[in-house]
C-alpha cells in the first residue's frame, strides 16, 4: 500500500506527529534530569529539593504513561480498543516481582533461604519448577517480555483469523484479564495469592530503599517511555504503519486487495503487549508491591480512560492523559476519596461528547484558530 493511496489530511497528520517527538523528547529528558539532580545534589531544606518520594510517584507516573502509550497503539492506530492491557502489565510486574522475591533469600520474615514467605506461611514444601530460574536476572527479563508476548499473540491469532471486532473483541479482552485475576487470587497458583508478591530487599544487588537506586530506575522508566515512543512513531511512519491507518479506516477495503490484515493486527497486538509488560516490570521495584488487583478490569477501563481524555492516535497525547489524570488521582484521593471515581466517569463522559479527540485535539483547534 503506497502512500499515495492516503488521504492528504491523513499524512499531514503523520507529519504533525512526526514533529512533536523532538519536543516530547526534550521536555521528557529535561524533566526527568532535574528532578534526579534536584533530589540527589540539592540539600533537602532548599525549595528545589525533590523528594524521594517524589522522585518514586514519578517513576510510578512514568510506568502508567508507557502502559497508556502501549493502548494508544492498539486503540488509537488500529482502531482495536482493548479492555484487558492491565493484564499484560500485571504479568510483566509478577515477572519482576518474582525475580525480586528470590533476591531476599534469607533475610524474609522466615528465613528461608529457598522459600518466599508466603510460600512458608503456606507450609509449601518446595520452591515450584516455574519459580526456579527466577533468580537469574536475565531469565527473568526474557521472561517478562516472553509471556505477555506469548499471551497476546495466542488471544490474537485467535480472535483477529476469528474477524473479532468492536464490541465483542473488547468484552474478550476483558473477560481474559478477569480471568487471570480469579486465578492469580488463589493460593495454589503459587503467586502469593490475595496478597501478591512484595517485601523487596534489592535489586542487582542494589538496595532498592537507597535514592540512589530509586533515581536510576526513575531514569530508566524513563528512558524505556522515551525509546518506546520513537520505536512507536518510526513503526506508524512506516509502510507497516500506513496498512494499520488503513486497517482502521477501511480494513474490508484492504483485505480485498490482499492484505492479511490478521497478520499486522496479530503483530501490532503483540509489540503493544511487550510494552504494556515492560510497563510493569518497571512498576513493581518503585512501588514495592504487585498483587492480583492489577488485574482488575477496571483497571485496564481506567487506561482507556487515559487515551482518550489525552487524544488517541498520538502517542504523546497518551502520555499526556496518563500524567494529568494519575497526577489529578493522587491529589483528589486524598481530598476527596469518596467522589473521585464519579468524578473520572463524569471526565470520561465529557470528553467523549465535547472533546473527541480529547485534550490534544483542543490544543490543536486552537492554535490553528490562532494561526487562521
Amino acid at each position: 500500500m503506497s502512500s499515495t493511496s492516503i488521504p492528504a489530511g491523513q499524512i499531514s497528520t503523520l507529519h504533525a506527529i512526526r514533529n512533536k517527538a523532538p519536543l516530547f523528547l526534550a521536555i521528557l529528558f529535561g524533566a526527568t534530569l532535574y528532578a534526579s539532580v534536584c533530589n540527589l545534589y540539592v540539600p533537602q531544606g532548599s525549595v528545589f529539593y525533590v523528594s524521594t518520594y517524589t522522585i518514586t510517584l514519578l517513576g510510578k507516573y512514568l510506568c502508567y504513561a508507557l502502559l497508556a502509550l502501549s493502548v494508544d497503539v492498539i486503540w488509537g492506530y488500529c482502531g482495536i480498543l482493548s479492555l484487558g492491557h492491565g493484564a499484560f502489565f500485571a504479568l510483566g510486574g509478577y515477572g519482576m516481582g518474582m525475580y525480586l522475591m528470590r533476591q531476599i533469600g534469607d533475610r524474609g520474615v522466615y528465613g528461608n533461604p529457598e522459600l518466599p514467605d508466603f510460600m512458608v506461611f503456606l507450609n509449601w514444601p518446595e520452591l515450584p519448577w516455574y519459580w526456579a530460574a527466577f533468580d537469574q536476572f536475565w531469565f527473568s527479563a526474557l521472561m517478562i517480555l516472553f509471556v505477555p508476548g506469548s499471551l497476546a499473540f495466542v488471544f490474537g491469532w485467535l480472535a483477529f483469523r476469528s474477524r473479532v471486532t468492536g464490541v465483542y473483541l473488547a468484552i474478550m479482552t476483558q473477560a481474559l484479564t478477569y480471568a487471570l485475576m480469579l486465578a492469580f487470587f488463589r493460593n495454589e497458583m503459587g503467586f502469593g495469592g490475595n496478597n501478591g508478591l512484595t517485601d523487596f530487599k534489592d535489586i542487582l544487588g542494589y538496595n532498592l530503599q537507597a535514592d540512589n537506586t530509586r533515581v536510576v530506575l526513575f531514569l530508566l522508566t524513563a528512558l524505556a517511555l522515551a525509546l518506546a515512543y520513537v520505536a512507536s512513531e518510526l513503526i506508524m511512519n512506516s509502510k507497516f504503519g500506513r496498512v494499520i491507518i488503513g486497517i482502521r479506516d477501511a480494513e474490508d477495503r484492504l483485505r480485498f486487495l490482499g492484505y492479511r490484515t490478521d497478520l499486522y493486527k496479530v503483530a501490532l497486538f503483540v509489540y503493544s503487549a511487550l510494552l504494556a509488560g515492560i510497563a510493569g516490570a518497571l512498576y513493581v521495584p518503585q512501588v514495592g508491591i504487585i498483587n492480583p488487583g492489577e488485574f482488575s478490569p477496571l483497571n485496564s477501563i481506567e487506561i482507556v480512560i487515559w487515551v482518550a481524555i489525552g487524544g488517541r492516535g498520538t502517542l504523546y497525547g497518551a502520555v499526556i492523559g496518563a500524567l494529568i489524570v494519575n497526577y489529578a488521582k493522587t491529589k483528589f484521593t486524598a481530598i476527596l476519596p469518596e467522589v473521585w471515581l464519579f468524578a473520572l466517569g463524569a471526565l470520561f463522559v465529557a470528553v467523549t461528547i465535547f472533546l473527541p479527540n480529547g485534550l490534544v485535539g483542543l490544543f490543536k483547534r486552537r492554535s490553528q484558530g490562532k494561526l487562521s
